[in-house]
């Protein structure tokens, strides 16, 4: 029996590539609310992602590969 092929929308949810780009989106809203709370005043979404790009996106990155990815599953 074929196992039924996965819809793609599993398959780029369970990307490496869209996880990265989820963790970072989540690190640019943290951002952004710290800047605005700063600022007293929503900064809005292309501000902080900018400045987050500027001051923080590659020492971010830099930790990330450094650091590896929890496995599923535990060790055997």
């Amino acid at each position: 029996m074929d196992k039924p092929n996965p819809e793609p929308s599993d398959l780029v949810k369970n990307s490496v590539l869209y996880k990265e780009f989820l963790a970072e989106r989540e690190e640019i809203l943290k951002h952004k609310w710290l800047e605005s709370e700063k600022a007293g005043h929503d900064i809005g979404f292309e501000k902080a992602l900018l400045d987050w790009i500027v001051k923080h996106r590659s020492a971010w990155r830099e930790k990330r590969q450094r650091v590896p990815a929890p496995s599923i599953g535990g060790s055997s």
